[in-house]
């Protein structure tokens, strides 16, 4: 049995992962802020009764003392989520998840607590564009779109050097970061911050790129959450999604289920201490097809809108290369029509409300769609 804390445990991910601790026969203590914009001032129902649970911050020193007394392991999921919202609350989100961060490991340091390791959960934002090849120039990993381009309405991504259209590939590991928001730039931080430590210290540190996780408990209220949580609450209020560009564009989408799996592996396997892998399916989906797919599953005839606008720091395609975890053993089980039948039941009956146009109103607000 270990003593584990997962911070940022009554989260969307966060809690899965309790109820697989706790179901193994691990001793689960949470740390969690419950913050309004995800748990709507109330305490979810979902909460597990075997874990223990502390409400305070990770900037907060004395919570930390309580939190961490006593723990071996920590999985360290806290961080504020919203990758538009990020780039005008940028003082929130840099004080919530790098700031936190470094008083998380500040504190671990200088109280000489003995942590035997560690897992951060990082983000696929942090690529920015995923990975290209060029039918002339070879592989690419451009940065943003030019806004000349986007104007036009010039969707897929050029190639810088000769200008014809680019073929997406697999992102590995080893791709150049080049992040594109406030939110990505912090989650980069969470991961450096933790790894840097973890040499220094001897701490085994584990980083894990989450890609574009779904599944129940994904807060439906929370405009600024995944893509398939953000559609499931326009279909529940007989709104049509919306889909920025030409819907053509791709990410990875992984069932949370898969994410536990890979976060349990890790802790385990020694020999993936100190690096840093990729959590998807290595499979890419066009978002209007997933859109298409939420509104069959709900029975509605709604149609996704498709706006043929972008957001500033939107990115094209990018899709996980997954071939270092699968050395480590892991396979990821449910097909991406399994997951959001998941979804679907569980948002069923989940009472939400669409805040999504209250969101959109905020890009406009500050000139971030195009």
């Amino acid at each position: 049995m270990r003593k584990v804390l997962v911070t940022g445990g009554a989260g969307f991910i966060g809690s899965h992962l309790v109820d697989r601790l706790v179901a193994e026969g691990h001793d689960v203590r949470v740390l969690d802020s419950f913050e309004v914009q995800v748990h709507q001032e109330k305490k979810p129902s979902y909460l597990n009764k075997c874990a223990e649970y502390i409400k305070g911050d990770v900037r907060d020193e004395a919570v930390l003392g309580k939190a961490l007394k006593d723990i071996g392991y920590v999985y360290h999921f806290a961080a504020k989520v919203g990758v538009g919202q990020s780039m005008y609350e940028i003082k929130d989100y840099m004080s919530s998840n790098t700031y936190g961060t470094s008083v998380l490991l500040h504190h671990i340091v200088n109280n000489r607590v003995p942590i035997k390791k560690m897992v951060v959960a990082s983000s696929m934002s942090i690529y920015g564009e995923g990975s290209y090849s060029c039918g002339k120039c070879g592989i690419m990993t451009p940065f943003l779109r030019t806004e000349e381009q986007l104007k036009k309405r010039i969707w897929e991504v050029l190639c810088p050097v000769c200008g014809q259209q680019l073929s997406k590939l697999a992102t590995s590991e080893g791709k150049k970061l080049l992040s594109t928001s406030i939110y990505a730039l912090s989650k980069k931080d969470q991961e450096e911050l933790c790894l840097i430590i973890g040499h220094s210290y001897k701490i085994p540190v584990v980083a894990l790129r989450f890609f574009n996780v779904h599944g129940p408990r994904q807060s439906l209220s929370n405009p600024y959450t995944g893509a398939c949580a953000i559609f499931s609450s326009r279909i529940k209020a007989g709104k049509a999604p919306l889909i920025y560009e030409d819907g053509m564009q791709t990410r990875d989408f992984v069932d949370v289920r898969d994410i536990v799996e890979a976060n349990i592996l890790v802790m385990e396997k020694k020999e993936a201490d100190y690096r840093v892998f990729n959590v998807g399916t290595g499979t890419p989906t066009a978002i209007l097809d997933v859109a298409k797919t939420l509104i069959k599953l709900y029975g509605s005839d709604i149609q996704p809108q498709v706006v043929n606008k972008y957001r500033v720091g939107d990115i094209r395609h990018c899709y996980a290369d997954i071939s270092g975890l699968k050395k480590l053993g892991f396979l990821p089980k449910y097909s991406l029509e399994e997951g959001l039948k998941n979804l679907v039941e569980w948002g069923r009956l989940e009472e939400c409300l669409d805040m999504s146009d209250q969101a959109d109103g905020k890009l406009d607000e500050f000139n971030l769609k195009i």
